[in-house]
């Protein structure tokens, strides 16, 4: 099933919303608060979603973009969560998003020679274990010759031998966007740049929202009998707006990722590595590696969470602990920073804060869902979905979503099978193809369609030849985007995956943008404006030392631009 998030669809959404009592609705289009309102749509509740920025445009398109059951999760004895998210790994990889969830190996250098290789192993074989299979090759002990084979980056004397052991990997922002427009194909009201600026109650009970469309700058109300808060670290602040302390705090935990041409590291595998703090990865990313991640207390602005120098001197010394050919400064390609929202506890060390969810009813007619890992995201909406059918007292569906394939998912093998005739119709190459594929799944052909209708659509992106210019336009016409960030940041990796940020393909993805949403010329230069100014606020804070004045250059980006020009919300303000 699929439904355009088109520019008409967002406008009938949002007429929706303001004009019916739901069942449930959800606050923050984030990987949980996304799959709530699938899970919801799905068992036949009248679902709305809304979010206050674009989908993914917080933590869940910021995160590493592994799906894993977290290997250090099992020292710290945490097996139910292991097991969780290992079963949920499989899901994603057979059935639930095939197209968008892939296979990746690690090595983990071993530098010890007896202990270390029992300790580590049983640790993984235990992991593969716990799998159940879950489609994934087993893990295996490799000798220094046979791990230098697979990693010849690698210091000969940084490692005795190595294990090698398979997780998955997903782009996380296209996901989280495939997530709420799958939820939007049945039938429930997704609206983005929606934001909650109040809540209705009647006595102690919550009642519904009010939300301001941010592209027009009206307000509403939206009715519901139950409302999911799903805003990750802003959770607190969304407690604030019901006036209500909330029985669970999110703490934020900073991670940092840099990005690194393939050709700065000669392996054939990605990386894990023990650091005196954590674990750090190297992450094979198409044409890139990325390298992260940091893990510091958070408590600046959560909007726009900034990697300071230290940070980045960080990975790096890290990182070329074990690298025969160091990487330097110049060899970032990208940098992105995100929050991860950790349930409070009582250790000083957000590493040390706990990984699990948790969802509570603090007032009649609203349900909080907060904590855990991206990997989880179906299990911590499914709970939180739970909680409102219990408090609605009426007979309502089970969960069905670990047997909801997400749109692209359905006949994507036989596509991928069929690519090389694909590409002989479309007239594109066959690694083009498979760049789609893996990309738009079996919604390929609305793609290829666009290009159909207009071959120059075929062209790759100036400044940003990964991409295709259709790419760009489907982004805006079917994937929900509605300024240039979120194509270059969200829809695409493009803002990472150039050494100029984007901003070189940023006027040629505006042109492309205005087609679809009727942008003026005016629009148009102020969105590769502020695209630009967001850039030069980033690379400040990057040269910063700390956060504090990381935070400080950061904040330099300006807000997008509403888009006073769209046609009018829904006409009943609150």
């Amino acid at each position: 099933m699929s439904v355009a998030l088109s520019p008409e669809y967002r406008q009938e959404a949002l007429e929706s919303l303001a004009g019916a009592e739901l069942d449930v609705l959800v606050i923050g289009g984030g990987v949980v608060g996304s799959g709530a309102a699938l899970d919801a749509a799905t068992r036949g509740l009248s679902t709305g979603l809304v979010e206050a920025r674009d989908f993914a445009s917080g933590t869940s398109s910021r995160s590493s973009k592994l799906i894993h059951g977290g290997l250090r999760y099992l020292e710290m004895l945490d097996f139910a969560l292991v097991r969780e998210a290992l079963r949920e790994r499989g899901l994603l990889l057979s059935r639930l998003a095939p197209h968008l969830v892939r296979p990746v190996k690690f090595l983990y250098p071993l530098q010890h020679h007896v202990w270390e290789r029992a300790y580590a192993g049983t640790g993984v074989t235990l992991y593969d274990t716990m799998a159940l299979g879950g489609g994934l090759p087993r893990h295996r002990n490799l000798t220094r010759r046979g791990a230098l084979r697979e990693c010849p980056a690698l210091k000969k004397d940084a490692l005795v031998g190595a294990l090698q052991y398979y997780d998955a990997q997903v782009d996380d922002a296209r996901h989280t966007m495939f997530l709420a427009r799958t939820a939007a194909a049945y039938g429930a009201h997704v609206a983005s740049r929606a934001e909650v600026v109040g809540f209705l109650r009647e006595g102690e009970r919550v009642t519904g929202v009010r939300v301001k469309d941010l592209e027009t700058d009206r307000t509403f109300e939206v009715r519901a009998q139950q409302v999911i808060n799903a805003t990750g670290v802003w959770t607190d602040d969304t407690q604030k707006l019901v006036g209500e302390r909330g029985q669970f705090h999110v703490r934020a935990s900073k991670g940092i990722h840099l990005v690194v041409p393939r050709d700065r590291i000669q392996s054939r595998t990605g990386l894990i590595l023990r650091t005196d703090k954590s674990v750090l990865f190297v992450i094979p990313w198409g044409r890139h590696w990325i390298i992260g991640t940091t893990d510091t207390d958070w408590a600046l602005d959560k909007a726009h969470p900034a990697a300071s120098s230290t940070d980045i001197d960080y990975l790096l010394n890290e990182v070329n602990k074990v690298l025969s050919t160091p990487l330097t400064p110049v060899d970032v390609q990208g940098v992105y920073a995100g929050l991860r929202p950790l349930l409070s506890g009582e250790s000083e060390s957000t590493s040390q804060l706990s990984r699990e969810h948790a969802v509570g009813s603090p007032q009649p007619g609203l349900v909080v869902v907060a904590g855990g890992k991206y990997t989880t995201y179906r299990v911590m909406a499914k709970d939180a979905v739970d909680a409102c059918v219990h408090n609605l007292g009426r007979a309502v569906p089970p969960s069905c979503t670990d047997d909801v394939p997400l749109a692209g998912a359905d006949g994507y093998r036989a596509l991928w099978n069929r690519r090389r005739v694909l590409a002989s119709r479309s007239g594109l190459h066959v690694a083009r193809l498979e760049h789609l594929l893996g990309r738009y799944g079996s919604l390929v052909d609305e793609v290829l369609a666009l290009i159909e209708d207009d071959p120059s659509l075929a062209k790759p992106v100036e400044g940003a030849e990964d991409y295709l210019r259709a790419e760009l336009l489907y982004a805006a016409t079917h994937e929900g985007a509605r300024h240039l960030e979120d194509v270059l940041t969200r829809r695409t990796r493009i803002s990472i995956e150039t050494f100029d940020r984007g901003v070189a393909a940023a006027p040629h993805a505006a042109d492309l943008m205005a087609q679809a949403l009727g942008w003026t010329e005016e629009q148009t230069a102020k969105e590769v404006e502020n695209y630009r100014l967001r850039v030069e606020a980033e690379r400040a804070s990057q040269e910063a030392p700390d956060d504090e004045t990381a935070d400080a250059a950061r904040l330099g980006a300006p807000d997008v631009v509403p888009l006073t020009a769209a046609a009018p919300g829904p006409s009943n303000p609150a």
